[in-house]
């Protein structure tokens, strides 16, 4: 018979082993007296959606240098934001997050709402957002549940039901374990729980503060949960992208639609991406060669390979679509990653030396 978990053996975990994150307020700080800043946790949520703590580090540090508070970021030029952005992908967030900086800087006088109501009125906030920053900004006693707390959830009490089907359940139990007490370090300890004991492949399972709680381990059947429905095969697109480098060295780019996929990023003009080829559709008229190779990157819903072009383009290239940046404007780390793959791939094939 497994006891029953308590919030407070994990509490008592985590003030011991916290993870020590450049955006989180630490146990230690917040029994001092020091609250954490809205401001980093909103941002730190929005960059962690989709993407691992290892990935968001260096970007969170770097955005909060040059923008250490939601109104500098309300002010910063869209495209300086991008361009930081560039590499983090899910360029929608991006995109959001202006606007919402702008929302809270002109309609909240630059003060964060503080109520899960309220913040999911807020572009890019959604119910999982808007709990987390309500309980880790805030201590509100919401329900926080990432995919660390679903899996530590499933565990915690065996549930079999496989994945998407399981959340609701899953959220139920994780609603009904969340205290009164400390609930925004409580939220913390969960997603830390699962992300350095708790994890996907062999779990710690001897060194969990909720051991004799878990009906899994029990059972032996923890490493095999959470149980997931087997995802659809991801199709697979094509395109083309033209590199195109005037003789005095500007190169030919173009700014993606605010809309779709990688909007308002910058990028090579090309063709659609689409499950069949499409004909060639050069920028202007130019000698263009295939330098060899091909760029293969992988979106959330497909895979894409890009076949690329390269041209040397007069001085008095006119293209149809696009626009030439200077060289001492142009910095390869302020384009999307399959953007950056093309230019690492062919770039050699225009160069000026």
């Amino acid at each position: 018979m497994c006891e029953i978990p308590q919030s407070g053996d994990l509490l008592e975990w985590y003030d011991k082993n916290a993870r020590i994150m450049p955006w989180r307020t630490g146990p230690a700080d917040r029994k001092a007296g020091h609250l954490p800043d809205p401001y980093r946790v909103w941002l730190s949520e929005i960059m962690l959606q989709q993407t691992t703590v290892a990935a968001v580090r260096a970007y969170f540090l770097r955005f909060t240098e040059l923008w250490p508070t939601v109104v500098d970021l309300a002010n910063a030029d869209d495209a300086a934001v991008m361009g930081e952005w560039a590499g983090l992908g899910y360029y929608a967030r991006a995109r959001n997050l202006l606007k919402c900086a702008r929302t809270i800087t002109h309609e909240h006088q630059g003060v964060f709402p503080t109520t899960h109501a309220e913040l999911l009125k807020l572009s890019g906030i959604g119910p999982y957002t808007a709990s987390a920053i309500a309980s880790i900004a805030f201590d509100r006693p919401e329900t926080v549940v990432d995919g660390n707390v679903e899996r530590v959830m499933s565990r915690l009490f065996a549930v079999e039901t496989p994945l998407p089907a399981a959340k609701p359940e899953l959220t139920n139990l994780a609603a009904d374990l969340t205290p009164p007490e400390r609930p925004g370090d409580y939220a913390q300890a969960v997603m830390d729980l699962g992300a350095t004991i708790c994890t996907p492949r062999n779990p710690a399972c001897g060194i969990c503060p909720w051991i004799n709680a878990c009906q899994a381990r029990a059972g032996g059947i923890a490493a095999s949960l959470p149980r997931k429905t087997p995802k659809k095969a991801k199709p697979t697109r094509v395109g083309i992208s033209y590199l195109g480098r005037r003789e005095d060295g500007a190169w030919l780019l173009e700014t993606r639609p605010s809309k779709g996929l990688l909007g308002g990023m910058l990028g090579w003009p090309g063709t659609e991406w689409s499950v069949e080829p499409q004909p060639e559709t050069p920028p202007c008229p130019a000698d263009w060669q295939d330098p060899g190779g091909e760029v293969r990157h992988t979106f959330t819903h497909f895979h894409l390979i890009l076949e690329l072009r390269a041209a040397i383009l007069p001085i008095e290239a006119s293209p149809d679509r696009g626009h030439f940046v200077m060289p001492a404007d142009f910095r390869p780390s302020d384009l999307p990653t399959v953007m950056r793959k093309a230019f690492d791939l062919a770039a050699s094939a225009v160069s000026m030396d």
